[in-house]
């Protein structure tokens, strides 16, 4: 704020110094009305301006419907890329009764006029500062009329955003017009969760040897996307030094802002406005070749071709570097508003323009400088106020100042350097963010911000590339990354090292594991160097080393890291490789519960022999039944399936089939009270087992440890504490932090009346390991948070996204589970230790009175019953002989005096046994009814056949 004062009162007064002729003032009758020009000549921008600025004013004069009776003139002065040129200059126009000024062209020389313009009332229109910050209410007489660096700045944000970077280096000029508008870069970037990760800033007349220095410090940051944002006189400077620096090639992105395109125009490589110079140099093209370019996009019109068909008559094709660019129209368009201002004020205030004596501008009394001889101009603030209400349409498009004295609808044209020339892949409006449709066509829709018209065509990136950049490479500047690692007191599957101290230490363990493979799954070397935290007999508190991280001091911290919403805020984490949420721990008596748990009742013999016992019960009643009762009958398939039904239907009670005979109602009798004392005793043995772990411990769940006024015990170093208190509200003084597992084990044996906890409650993984070691502890009630592990990494690292995708590739090729099976599925002291557990399971001692009644009872069932089918057997044997007998005897009629000899009669086959124990009862009851029918009948033929034979005479 001091410097501007003393600097601007030294230029006026040595500008006064050559001021020698006298001002006019309060001209009645208006023939002509003066305004300045000031632009740099012999500039990229400066050559197609000073056409432009000819052919407006030709337009101007000759069009009768503005300042019909008033002659336009325009003094331009050269700046020649100078602050203080520019304000000696603008000082010699002031003197010639100037009501306006067009420029200047640098934002430079626009904070140092503005000031000028504030006091005097002239009113600057520029066509080509695009600084932000002239649009601040310090400059009220600084008007626009191109586009601020702050739309393109959101553009190229929005760009960023659109390929997913997070990280850009900014290359400028060190000027306002570089500053401010990197500056405006870094919040747009900053809303969309992307920053500048360096900037590199060089003085507007540096040489070749400095831009290779700064180059090559940028070439050793890890961001691989440039933002070039120079003049358009130097830019091509820089693009020539990173050619020859390699810098151009695969893997580099370069954004140029809107100088690239005011240059390529001018060059002639057919990006704008159809014209094209002889001047083509393939050496610019390949040097710019894949990057991105911004335009200020002019809408198409009748208007628009016309002045471009006048253009290439002016200038045939011998106006080499006078190409037509934005800024040029830019101008055009700020002559014609002027005129259009001026025409407003002198109808609205009766043809008169005066000037005035500032009083404060005097000669000091034997000064040479003659400081009276500037006028202020009486109608600046009517002019100024005629600009802003102006709107008319012009070859840039509708001309109309916003509130922010911004003209309305922002837009650019984005463009990408191909091989066969510049090539149009979108558009960007503040309207409408990134679109291949243009802006004229969006504005007639509703506005849509994350539509589908959000994307661009595809970029031919450097090198020749279509696939895209990531965008960053690991830092090339010999430094390895710093790597910090808990080295805590206990679990040291989780993280261990050789040493106990220092840095470049070996570490190893489950966690350092995963970062390792992970690694090795990048695509680029990562050098890490691992920095022990802690000595080793005291855990280290985990947010210190986050901490660490946010200050700089780490680069990243690999290990057991909850990912908890305090750090998530200052650190950035990667995808969780590991579940770690928070459990409780108690002491237990029993802790056998798991999903096989229903098998425990019982031991291994009981179930084998209650297996057996129901199959023989089931036998031994089918056998008693099937003769009997036709549940028990049919073919041999259904036969053994209502064999297995019956056995074990019986065990709930559940047969549906009724028993006929008496052996075998007895029989089922004894084995239904043998079933019922089985399943009681089960029901009670089930019943001890998995309700012993809440009996033998007052803390059954995490209501029932909030609610107790007991100690807990946590792992000291870990989050668990803080959650403890600011989540549950738990006292601090209840809390005992604790660091090895024989601590936990003597902590919660001690209990809270010896000194101890009455539960802990750690992280998942931690209390796995310690129940893998301590068998009377367990975990009561339910996992109550869902925290999962993480690498932790500086803010906005590239390096964390990369790393994600590299451990989800773990987990899907099965690798993170096989370095999980490695560390953590050592031998489990626990599982061989089922003392209290078989104490509880009923063998087979305690039911064998049971088993062994029952079994007497089948077998004297199976006796009697055997016994009875032998007696049928032979009766049925019998009848079936005589029967046969009866049937012979009758057929032998010649000897019937004789006896005939009785077959021999053995022992009947066991095939006939057989036949008969599976005969229906029923059936052969028939069968002896009919069998007796029979032998009645042949015994009444024998005896009338006896009658009949004693009546002969013997001879």
């Amino acid at each position: 704020m001091g410097r501007f004062p003393l600097l601007l009162l030294f230029i006026i007064s040595l500008s006064l110094a050559i001021i020698t002729r006298s001002q006019t003032s309060n001209p009645q009758n208006i023939t002509s009305i003066n305004i300045g020009a000031l632009y740099t000549y012999n500039s990229i921008i400066g050559r197609a301006v000073r056409i432009a600025i000819e052919l407006a004013l030709e337009d101007v004069n000759s069009d009768r419907t503005i300042l019909p009776d008033t002659k336009l003139n325009v003094i331009s002065q050269d700046t020649n890329c100078s602050g203080f040129l520019a304000t000696i200059e603008a000082l010699q126009v002031l003197e010639k009764n100037v009501v306006a000024i067009i420029g200047p062209q640098s934002s430079g020389g626009s904070h140092i006029l503005s000031h000028v313009a504030n006091s005097l009332q002239v009113p600057l229109v520029s066509f080509s500062a695009t600084d932000p910050t002239l649009s601040s209410l310090e400059f009220p007489y600084f008007l626009r009329a191109t586009r601020s660096d702050q739309f393109q700045m959101r553009a190229i944000a929005d760009i960023v955003e659109f390929f997913q970077w997070r990280e850009v280096t900014a290359i400028y000029v060190d000027d306002d017009y570089g500053r401010n508008g990197i500056a405006a870069l870094g919040d747009e970037l900053a809303l969309r969760r992307a920053k500048i990760s360096y900037k590199a800033a060089f003085a507007q007349s540096v040489d070749l040897t400095e831009i290779t220095d700064l180059l090559l410090r940028v070439n050793l940051m890890e961001s691989r996307v440039y933002v070039l944002h120079v003049n358009p006189d130097s830019g091509l400077t820089v693009f020539s030094v990173a050619q020859k620096l390699g810098m151009t090639g695969p893997g580099y992105v370069w954004i140029a802002t809107s100088w690239l395109a005011a240059v390529l125009d001018s060059k002639g490589f057919g990006l704008g406005y159809g014209y094209e110079s002889v001047d083509t140099d393939p050496k610019v093209h390949n040097m710019i070749q894949g990057s991105i370019v911004l335009r200020e996009h002019t809408p198409d019109s009748d208007l628009k071709m016309k002045f471009v068909s006048r253009w290439r008559n002016k200038t045939g094709n011998t106006a080499t570097g006078s190409s037509l660019n934005a800024y040029s129209l830019y101008a055009y368009d700020s002559v014609w508003l002027v005129a259009h201002a001026i025409d407003q004020y002198l109808k609205t205030n009766g043809n008169r323009i005066n000037f005035s004596t500032d009083p404060r501008l005097h000669d000091a009394k034997g000064s040479t400088l003659s400081l009276a001889v500037l006028k202020i101009f009486n109608g600046g603030e009517g002019l100024l106020q005629n600009l802003l209400s102006t709107n008319f349409t012009g070859v840039t498009g509708q001309l109309q100042f916003g509130p922010n004295r911004d003209l309305i609808r922002p837009a650019y044209d984005i463009i990408n350097v191909v091989s066969t020339g510049p090539r149009l892949i979108g558009y960007w409006s503040n309207y409408s963010g990134l679109s291949v449709v243009s802006p004229e066509i969006l504005y007639q829709k509703p506005q849509n911000l994350s539509g589908q018209a959000r994307w661009l065509y595809d970029v031919m990136w450097p090198g020749g590339t279509t696939q895209q950049p990531r965008g960053w490479v690991f830092p090339n500047n010999g430094q390895p990354l710093r790597i910090g690692v808990p080295n805590k007191a206990s679990f040291k599957q989780f993280v261990s090292s050789g040493s106990n101290s220092g840095s470049n230490s070996n570490a190893s363990g489950f966690c350092i594991d995963v970062f390792n493979a992970a690694i090795k799954l990048l695509p680029y070397p990562v050098p890490c160097s691992y920095i022990l935290i802690g000595n080793g007999t005291v855990n280290p508190n985990i947010d210190d080393a986050i901490n660490m991280i946010a200050q700089n001091e780490l680069d990243a911290v690999v290990g057991d890291i909850a990912i908890v919403k305090n750090r998530t805020k200052i650190v950035d984490f990667t995808q969780p490789y590991a579940e770690a949420g928070l459990v409780i721990v108690a002491l237990v008596k029993h802790g056998s519960s798991c999903a096989w748990a229903f098998l425990k009742p019982f031991a291994l013999p009981m179930w084998c022999v209650i297996g057996v016992f129901s199959l023989f019960v089931g036998f031994v009643v089918w056998i008693l039944e099937h003769r009997t009762n036709e549940e028990f009958r049919g073919p041999p398939r259904e036969q053994v399936a209502t064999i297995f039904w019956f056995s074990f239907s019986t065990m709930f009670f559940a047969h549906r089939e009724n028993t006929v005979s008496v052996l075998a109602r007895f029989v089922l009798i004894v084995w239904l009270f043998v079933v019922l004392i089985i399943t009681s005793s089960y029901t009670a043995s089930l019943s001890s087992i998995l309700t012993v772990q809440q009996l033998s411990s007052g803390i059954k769940g995490l209501d029932s440890l909030i609610a107790s006024h007991d100690p807990i015990g946590y792992q000291a170093g870990t989050f668990t504490k803080n959650y403890l208190i600011e989540q549950l509200n738990i006292p601090e003084s209840r809390l005992v932090p604790l660091s090895t597992i024989d601590e936990y084990a003597d902590a919660l044996m001690r209990g809270p009346q010896g000194g101890g906890v009455a539960a802990i409650v750690d992280q998942s993984p931690y209390v796995e390991i310690f129940l893998k070691s301590y068998c009377n502890f367990r975990i009561v009630g339910q996992e109550f948070t869902r925290e999962g592990w993480g690498f932790a990494f500086q803010r906005d690292s590239p390096l964390a996204v990369d790393l994600s995708t590299a451990i989800l590739t773990l987990s899907e090729n099965g690798e993170l589970q096989h370095i999980h099976d490695q560390w953590l599925n050592s031998h489990d002291k626990c599982r061989s230790e089922n003392t209290d557990i078989d104490s509880n399971r009923l063998s087979l001692s305690s039911f064998w009175g049971l088993f062994l009644i029952c079994g007497v009872v089948c077998f004297l069932a199976l006796i009697i019953y055997f016994i009875k089918i032998c007696i049928q057997f032979k009766k049925y044997n019998n009848r079936t002989s005589d029967t046969r007998e009866n049937e012979a005897a009758p057929a032998d009629k010649t000897l019937p005096c004789v006896q005939q000899p009785r077959r021999f009669a053995s022992f009947p086959s066991f095939k006939d046994l057989v036949e008969f124990v599976d005969t229906k009862e029923a059936d052969l009851k028939n069968n002896r009814e009919k069998r007796g029918q029979v032998k009645t009948s042949i015994t009444k033929k024998s005896s009338d056949n006896g009658s009949q034979t004693s009546q002969i005479p013997i001879d």
